[in-house]
């Protein structure tokens, strides 16, 4: 069950062909700026995978923080992190959030009082080269420990899928941190537990070092929202030089389970920042969904 200080929703963007009234709503609900930015996008599936993510974020401040969709201000950092512009002042409401999209699925999780990054991935084969050329150019992203773990996963399939949970951890981590590109991933490195997981559990037993030390400063949930889909949730304490005593302690309830949501639970509640624009629908129907190549899951 999700608590009232704990927010993880998922949208199944692979699944979702939108109509023209639901894709032109959903372009009336989110910032001029951000409706320019999906318009750009080349492929339809990237698009909707954009617009899912905005609307997510902007669900999550009218429903948890209690300000009316329309005086919602989001805004990015220098690194790209997203962020509320004049967030309440409250205690209560001081939720920081992050989203990410890739696969089949837009994701969000949001925490009252901790550091909180997320991230998707879909393991699926590389598009333009052979397995062990795609881990050959990826090497120095990882330690000697972790291309061992990856390497003893098995077949060629199972390191794939290996890899892109390290994958989603690391960038959980980057994304909470909000370090962006100039972060060298071999200063993390993660052992994970347990080493297989199953579909409908959410497993926190995965540890960090940080420059070869464990950090016991971060915590992170880790689960599968298909056979394909891993997701990744790094949960940080917001001020690690702050005294032992000053620090909050981590959750020890249960963690929580993504909520898969549905486009009519997405925009409730969403009310029109803009005048309909009938253009940006066809702009829309004329995209391909996704690139020729990309390559089938083996079987």
């Amino acid at each position: 069950m999700t608590t009232m200080d704990s927010v993880r929703w998922a949208f199944r963007c692979g699944s979702w062909t939108p109509c023209p009234t639901e894709w032109l709503f959903a372009a009336r609900c989110v910032q001029s700026e951000e409706k320019e930015r999906i318009g750009k996008f080349v492929f339809a599936k990237d698009a909707k995978l954009a617009m899912a993510g905005r609307l997510l974020m902007r669900k999550l401040i009218s429903e948890r923080m209690g300000i009316s969709w329309d005086h919602i201000r989001l805004e990015r950092t220098a690194k790209g992190k997203p962020f509320l512009v004049n967030p309440p002042s409250s205690e209560l409401h001081r939720w920081n959030f992050n989203v990410s999209h890739q696969g089949d699925f837009a994701v969000l999780a949001a925490e009252q009082g901790w550091l909180v990054g997320v991230d998707v991935t879909k393991t699926a084969m590389p598009g333009s080269s052979s397995v062990s050329e795609f881990f050959r150019i990826m090497r120095r992203q990882f330690t000697d420990h972790e291309w061992t773990t990856i390497r003893a996963s098995g077949p060629e399939w199972a390191q794939l899928d290996t890899f892109h949970r390290h994958w989603a951890l690391k960038e959980s981590f980057i994304k909470a941190t909000g370090t962006g590109l100039g972060f060298d991933l071999q200063r993390v490195e993660f052992h994970i537990s347990p080493v297989q997981m199953q579909e409908g559990q959410v497993f926190r037993g995965t540890r960090m070092l940080l420059d070869s030390e464990e950090e016991e400063d971060w915590l992170f949930e880790e689960c599968l929202l298909d056979e394909h889909h891993h997701v990744a949730v790094a949960l940080g304490r917001p001020d690690s030089s702050t005294g032992d005593d000053d620090r909050p302690a981590f959750p020890c309830d249960s963690p929580s389970a993504f909520t898969l949501l549905s486009f009519s639970d997405l925009v409730s509640g969403a009310a029109p920042l803009a005048e309909e624009d009938a253009s940006y629908w066809e702009s829309f129907r004329r995209k391909p969904e996704a690139p020729s190549r990309q390559s089938a899951q083996p079987r």
